[in-house]
Formats: structure tokens, C-alpha cells, sequence
């Protein structure tokens, strides 16, 4: 479904479940080569286009894929193709993509057995239900834009403001206008948010804000909450674990985490190299179990995660003695100097330290001697001044020798993911890295 963020587009998402089909929400803005190679990629053979969409149509005739635009569609009465009774939980539900943030998207199938727990944790964590309104502005092509803001909310009886598209200005005004409670948006969507809020009047309807899909720093936590006046909840999870799989409680929110394991879903920590379970407080790849976990990967995408009932999410963290896990970074991330592992987020958060720095991205590239070695984004607060050298000697101090990035360049701003996280496989091709 190549679609608006529209109503009609979500019913007819939610008939093709009910009809027994697996719908899958595409990502605007693909063109026709991609589009195809994406749908070809993992055997899609209808297409449904809407909108803007709607001029791609010539674009297949005579090809193997079947087009129909939605508009025609409901302009026909025709038969609903199922009451849905048959269906069972292990029945497929959809197909998403992942964000393709590190490496190529792959098609995640999805069940309703796995759509239906993870909208539990959900619901239980954050007690959604009849009173709660969300405003919806991810996109639809995205877990957190489907799993989060549709389904559960839907399950819990909430009521959904789905806006045409996010807007840094409107949202003030959005949520004055609807009576919105809450709201759910990745930490570049909030930050954009934060110099157009003026009125406090206009959000008293907001009970909380949702965090989730890219990792946030304690000190933009804490300005989003301070301007929004209510509680931030950040969470993590993964789109092969269907959506959330683990949250902050609203009353006992621990900023620097991203929460406790939601119920019905399992957490551990292996070694990577090794695959041995790790001890309380120390790192390890991320493992998650449970009924959210996904049928598996569509198409030919090499290795699938899932080992022995654990979903390997290439992400790195560890668990405090109270369950809350806090995020140290990325397997895929790590950059190996000399046998070193650097992990990317220890330097950034010593670079964000300083206050000329307002965010920064560090990949690794490869080195003819060393193997790889840290290259450092910045993003500069126009009002400061930095030098190389200085950021450089700052991270020399702070961590050592070997963590001092190779080089650091000034942007104004670098690529992101539809869904607004650092694309750094686009960062490195900027280096020639491919």
C-alpha cells in the first residue's frame, strides 16, 4: 500500500487483515526502480495507490505487479471477502519493513498473535484505553506508526488524530485543536517541536509523551519534558519483536533507560562472540522472547536472528538490578581500532558534553594500519565556537588516546531515515565508504 495518511487508507489496512490477507504500508517518496526492487524483492504482487501515489500507476502497466487505486476501489460495493473468524493467531497479520538505518530494509512477517501481545504490553504499561486520544504523526510505513499508534491504541478503545503529516509548527495547535493526551514521536521530531512551543494552555489536554526508535540523550530528555510540562516515557524494541519491548512506568520513569520488559515478553543478554548468557550489570547483545517475536524474514535476506527461540536484535545493553535495561549501542556500530571495541555512543556523549556541540554522529572507517578509526559528525550551536583540536583534546581527557576520532567535520545537518534516525550508512558514503 503505497497510501496518504488517511482513514480510508487505515480501513482498508485493517479490512485485507480481516479478509485473511498481509497488507504492508510502503514508504512515500520511493521512486518507480525502488519501489519495484523493494516489492520484487520479497514477492509483493498487488499494489494499492492513493493520492499523490496515484500518477506511478502507468508506471507498471504490462508488468507483473496489480495495480489499484483506492479512490476506484471505494467508489465499487463489492463483497468483504471475510468476517475474520477463521482467522487464528498464528495466522500472518502483515509485512513491515525495517528502517534500513544500518543495512538494507527486509520484509518482517508479522501475526496477529503477534500484534495482539505486543498492544497488551502496551495497553497494561501506559493503561491506554476509551479516555486516551492520540495524536498520530510518524509514518505509516514504520512499526511504531502502525504497531504503537494504531493497533494498540484501537485495541484499547482509544481514539486516534491522524494529521496529514508532521509539522514542527502545527503540533502545539494539533493538540489544542483535538484535545490530544498523548502523543508518540522519535527525539528529532521532538527537538524540531520544541522552539515552537509558546502556549502552555494549548497542551493541558496532554497527559504524557512517548519516546521510542533511535536513542535520545539524557539532557534533550530533560528539555522536552521541562517544555511540555509531563512525563517523557521512552522505550525500546524492534520491528522483528513487532514494536515495544520494553518501557519506562509513567510513575517510576528512570531518564538514561529505556524502561522494563513489557508483560508477556522475555529479555536476556548473551556475549556475542561467545552466545554464553552475561551477568547482571554487564554488556550484551540483546536478546528478546516471547509472542512478539515474528514469523521471520520474506524474501532472500541471508541469516535470520532468531536462535534457539531468541531474537538476536544486534543491539547492545545491559540490565540493572532493578530490570531496567539501558542501551550502550549498536553490534553493527562498534568500531574495532586495533582490537579495540569503540563503542560509537561513548564518544558522542563526550562530545555532546561540550557546549558548542549540539549533536554529533561517529562512524568507524576503515584504516590501512589500525583496521577501522573513529570519524565524528558535528552539528555546531551557531552562537559558539569550537576548534578540531579542541574537541579532539576533550575526548584525549575524557576517555583516551584511542578514542580520539581521526578526523571531525562540521554539518549543518547529515541524512536521515524517513522516521528521522542518523542514516549512517549514508554518513560513511559521504567518507567512500561503502
Amino acid at each position: 500500500m503505497l497510501t496518504s495518511r488517511s482513514p480510508d487508507a487505515v480501513a482498508l489496512f485493517f479490512g485485507l487483515m480481516k479478509a485473511g490477507g498481509c497488507p504492508c504500508f510502503l514508504e512515500p517518496g520511493l521512486d518507480t526502480k525502488a519501489l519495484c526492487g523493494r516489492m520484487a524483492a520479497v514477492g509483493l504482487r498487488r499494489l494499492v495507490l492513493e493520492g499523490e501515489a496515484e500518477t506511478l500507476a502507468g508506471d507498471f502497466e504490462g508488468g507483473v505487479v496489480t495495480v489499484h487505486c483506492l479512490a476506484s476501489m471505494l467508489s465499487r460495493e463489492t463483497d468483504s471477502g471475510g468476517d475474520g473468524e477463521s482467522l487464528t493467531a498464528d495466522d500472518l497479520a502483515m509485512m513491515q519493513f525495517t528502517s534500513g538505518s544500518t543495512g538494507q530494509p527486509r520484509g518482517v512477517l508479522l501475526t496477529h498473535g503477534n500484534l495482539c501481545s505486543n498492544a497488551d504490553g502496551i495497553i497494561a504499561r501506559t493503561s491506554l484505553g476509551p479516555r486516551e486520544r492520540l495524536l498520530h504523526v510518524m509514518p505509516l510505513h514504520h512499526t511504531n506508526g502502525v504497531n504503537n499508534q494504531l493497533v494498540a491504541p484501537l485495541i484499547a478503545g482509544a481514539s486516534i488524530v491522524l494529521v496529514e503529516a508532521f509539522r514542527a509548527t502545527d503540533i502545539e495547535g494539533q493538540i489544542a485543536e483535538y484535545g490530544a493526551t498523548y502523543m508518540t514521536g522519535v527525539p528529532t521530531m521532538y527537538s524540531r517541536v520544541l522552539p515552537h512551543l509558546h502556549d502552555r494552555a494549548k497542551r493541558r489536554s496532554l497527559k504524557f509523551l512517548r519516546c521510542g526508535s533511535a536513542p535520545i540523550t539524557v539532557s534533550l530528555h530533560r528539555q522536552i519534558e521541562a517544555a511540555f510540562g509531563v512525563p517523557l516515557i521512552v522505550s525500546y524494541g524492534v520491528s522483528e519483536a513487532t514494536c515495544t519491548s520494553t518501557m519506562n512506568p509513567p510513575t517510576d520513569r528512570r531518564i538514561g533507560s529505556v524502561g522494563t520488559v513489557l508483560r508477556g515478553q522475555e529479555i536476556r543478554l548473551f556475549r556475542p562472540a561467545t552466545g554464553e548468557e552475561v551477568a547482571e550489570g554487564c554488556e550484551g547483545e540483546i536478546a528478546i522472547g516471547g509472542p512478539s517475536v515474528m514469523r521471520g524474514y520474506v524474501g532472500d535476506v541471508g541469516d535470520q536472528p532468531v536462535r534457539d527461540g531468541w531474537l538476536r536484535s544486534g543491539d547492545l545493553g545491559r540490565v540493572d538490578r532493578d530490570g531496567y535495561l539501558i542501551i550502550t549501542g549498536r553490534l553493527k556500530d562498534v568500531i574495532i581500532r586495533a582490537g579495540e571495541n569503540l563503542p560509537p555512543h561513548v564518544i558522542e556523549a563526550v562530545l555532546e558534553q561540550h557546549p558548542a556541540v549540539r549533536a554529533c554522529c561517529v562512524v568507524g572507517v576503515p584504516h590501512v594500519d589500525l583496521g577501522e578509526v573513529p570519524v565524528a559528525f558535528i552539528q555546531a550551536r551557531p552562537e559558539e565556537r569550537v576548534s578540531v583540536d579542541e574537541l579532539k583534546a576533550l575526548v584525549g581527557a575524557e576517555l583516551s588516546r584511542i578514542y580520539i576520532p581521526s578526523d571531525i567535520r562540521f554539518v549543518e545537518a547529515w541524512p536521515e531515515t524517513s522516521i528521522g534516525k542518523v542514516d549512517r550508512r549514508a554518513l560513511k558514503a559521504v567518507l567512500g565508504v561503502a
